[in-house]
């Protein structure tokens, strides 16, 4: 888990940026230092949930184990699993995640609606990482 980029658990999860009280400029991952708007005098940064739901603009499927720093264990297969760029409800911005276990690429399409979950990275020597996945919302039908 990366500390702060989400927080809480079922219909409570979420993922988590911050808001510039000066301009309003929604960041994710989050910024602590200073607003990244070069157009914006600067103001306090708040922590903010960010939308929970999003239409998918992009997906892919990876198909192959990626190098280090990515934390896999050489001695399980790889599974494949689907990339999903969603474009968030209201801050009408992109963020990257893996689609939840069991969502393949033939499930998917653009424009497709879809909420954040958690999810598990990877488990090792009683160490779960967790992080979020992206699933189609139950008006797709997909995956449920």
């Amino acid at each position: 888990m990366v500390a702060g980029w989400f927080a809480g658990e079922g219909e409570d999860f979420a993922l988590l940026g911050t808001r510039c009280s000066a301009c309003g400029s929604v960041f994710f991952p989050r910024e602590d230092t200073l607003c990244r708007n070069p157009a914006c005098p600067g103001g306090e940064l708040a922590e903010v949930p960010l939308s929970r739901r999003g239409r998918i603009w992009s997906y892919t499927d990876c198909r192959y184990r990626p190098p280090s720093p990515y934390v896999t264990d050489p001695e399980l297969p790889w599974v494949p699993y689907a990339l999903i760029a969603v474009e968030l409800e209201s801050e009408r911005m992109v963020v990257l995640g893996q689609a939840a276990p069991g969502i393949t690429v033939a499930d998917l399409a653009v424009g497709m609606e879809v909420e954040v979950v958690p999810g598990v990275l990877g488990e090792h020597a009683g160490t779960t990482w967790t992080t979020w996945h992206w699933r189609p919302t139950e008006a797709t039908g997909v995956g449920r």
